[in-house]
């Protein structure tokens, strides 16, 4: 079956293995590959003009957070996100997120926190006219700025290589949401505690909003 991903410019492209993670990752959130798609290194590798070394670099680092499956001698292909999957990814985002908002309140600078609270009229906004794929897309921005603010290259790291599974498993997934929207007041409290830069209070709101404790 053909891919229908473009050719990387290989001589553009500081780190190859990354582009083409972040290619295929993209093409899985976007439908482009579809759940139970099967993926061949060769194919890949032809279709995106890069050898076969970052293929399959990409596609074991895909399958350590679940978008890839592979079945040894038999095939590789992308996953479909099961209820247990999209369960534990939210409880992994939440606390995850959570931690980085304080993180990020204890530190950043007055530029950061101002973004910080544009992202959050956003996501109020958005909560209040009960847009689901709106507040998704609000949430997932704000959070983007809060990782860089928190200035930790770990943390940073860990949440960039999570972002596809974060993205795929929850998006449209309508009990990660259902809760927040039902808590819509909780936005202005959230928005409020990081105007105040109250950490403590952020990171307790935020899990309020989602029902984890």
């Amino acid at each position: 079956m053909n891919i229908p991903l473009p050719p990387i410019d290989v001589t553009a492209t500081a780190i190859l293995s990354d582009e083409v993670y972040a290619r295929i990752g993209a093409a899985i959130l976007d439908g482009t590959l579809p759940p139970g798609f099967r993926l061949r290194d060769v194919d890949l590798a032809a279709q995106l003009g890069v050898s076969r070394t970052p293929i399959r670099e990409a596609l074991q680092r895909l399958e350590r957070f679940g978008l890839v499956e592979v079945a040894v001698g038999r095939y590789t292909r992308v996953s479909e996100p099961s209820e247990t999957i999209r369960q534990e990814t939210a409880e992994f985002a939440i606390y995850l997120m959570g931690a980085a908002l304080r993180i990020a309140l204890q530190r950043c600078d007055d530029a950061e926190l101002a973004s910080m609270i544009t992202a959050m009229d956003a996501l109020i906004d958005s909560s209040r006219r009960q847009d689901v794929r709106a507040l998704f897309g609000a949430s997932f921005a704000f959070f983007e700025g809060v990782t860089m603010a928190t200035g930790n290259s770990v943390v940073i790291g860990i949440i960039q290589e999570a972002s596809f599974a974060i993205q795929r498993n929850l998006s449209g997934w309508v009990p990660f949401l259902t809760g927040p929207i039902a808590r819509a007041e909780a936005y202005v409290q959230l928005r409020d505690c990081i105007a105040a830069r109250d950490a403590d209070g952020a990171e307790q709101t935020l899990r309020y909003l989602h029902g984890v404790a």
